[in-house]
């Protein structure tokens, strides 16, 4: 490690999570953010931490690395606050993928034995067997894979508790401070210009989530990172009603796909507070944060297929918020090797909650040249995915 005092760029999830990684480390951590803790893109999620909709692949890895490491860090939260811990949600309740075409059983049938192969547990469930998992999902289905590693946290509770065993570690965190530019001599980045002044430090991590690529143009090491919108309905309180995730098998395709259009799947999943969580949509348009009818109907329509039930539910509101988006699908995690000093982690786009607590293992690992569990390589910094396009106009905001 070149110095001991490192400025996290980023009080999202995935911020929270390498904060907390380097504060227990003993690294003297600054985080900073332009809003308030988890208040832009993790307070916008499901809270999903999937491994069903990863095909094999090192996203998959760190995916089973995350999921690991969930409970262990939990289990540490609650040691210093039982409450912090009690916030988080934290279900592991499995989740369900179903087909209603033929194509679909198919499709997904090839992608599970590839999972298989890769480690992952998908158990087929025949029509009785889903009907008893979940009794009110259409019985007008082709396949139903059940994957009892999928599980859901809450993702501001999730988020708070990470970056609250920091703070209790020694670390600082600045809100309402935006950044501006980098400081450099030569080379290296030695500090960042802020709404609040220059703040100097050895090691800058960008952890800004969609915005990631817009900060990373003000530094001057620019990175395709880029928005990509969804949106999800929430109904008012039921009596339960869905017990897993339940999703279709359109799901993985619309994570996958890189169409700019419009991309929709059914998601419905629960909360503890008895709100049923109605996804997904994917689209492409920069920053627009207005909610669209058209995208709602579309989603409530998958919906109502997978759970023809909704019908009569009524839906209480609805919200929306960015992914980041990195052509290659794969997130950034690594020293960036145009700047010395800055590092960057993000691109996860709807996995980020789920990955965190694996992408802040690695990079602390990365940053103090500890072994990894994993090969780092296809997340590096340096891959055309990344490097090959220009980031966002400095329009945008950042975080």
């Amino acid at each position: 490690m070149y110095g001991t005092r490192v400025a996290v760029l980023g009080a999202g999830i995935v911020g929270a999570a390498c904060a907390r990684e380097l504060a227990l480390a003993g690294i003297e951590l600054i985080v900073v953010d332009r809003g308030a803790a988890a208040s832009a893109t993790t307070s916008h999620g499901e809270g999903n931490v999937l491994v069903s909709d990863k095909g094999p692949g090192p996203e998959l890895e760190l995916a089973r690395i995350s999921r690991k490491l969930w409970p262990q860090v939990l289990a540490e939260v609650a040691e210093r606050s039982a409450h912090a811990a009690h916030a988080v949600e934290w279900d592991p309740k499995g989740g369900i993928v179903v087909a209603t075409t033929g194509a679909g059983a198919r499709g997904l049938a090839r992608f599970a034995a590839d999972q298989r192969a890769a480690g992952v547990r998908a158990e087929v469930l025949d029509a009785e067997a889903l009907a008893e998992a979940e009794p009110y999902v259409t019985r007008e289905h082709t396949a139903a894979l059940y994957y009892p590693e999928d599980a859901q946290v809450q993702p501001a509770g999730a988020a708070s508790a990470l970056l609250g065993d920091a703070l209790a570690a020694g670390a600082t965190l600045w809100t309402g401070c935006e950044v501006l530019g980098a400081a450099t001599r030569g080379e290296r980045i030695t500090g960042v210009r802020t709404s609040a002044g220059l703040l100097e430090a050895d090691g800058f991590v960008n952890a800004a989530g969609p915005w990631s690529g817009e900060l990373s143009t003000r530094l001057g090491a620019p990175v395709d990172v880029r928005p990509r919108r969804g949106d999800v309905l929430v109904t008012t309180p039921l009596p339960p009603m869905v017990f897993h995730k339940v999703y279709d098998a359109d799901y993985v395709g619309a994570v996958g796909s890189s169409a700019e259009d419009l991309q929709t799947s059914a998601v419905v999943e629960s909360t503890r507070g008895g709100s049923v969580l109605i996804g997904s949509s994917r689209r492409r348009v920069g920053f627009d944060d207005r909610l669209r009818p058209e995208v709602l109907s579309a989603i409530a329509a998958k919906a109502l297929r997978l759970f023809p039930t909704l019908a009569k539910v009524p839906v209480m509101r609805a919200y929306g918020g960015f992914r980041p988006y990195v052509p290659d699908h794969l997130p950034i995690i690594g020293a960036d090797p145009r700047l010395a000093g800055l590092w960057h982690a993000g691109g996860h786009e709807g996995a980020g909650i789920g990955l965190s607590v694996g992408t802040g293992r690695l990079l602390r690992n990365l940053i103090l040249g500890e072994p990894t569990e994993m090969d780092a390589t296809p997340f590096r910094v340096d891959r055309p995915a990344v490097l090959g396009e220009s980031a966002p106009p400095a329009s945008e905001e950042t975080a």
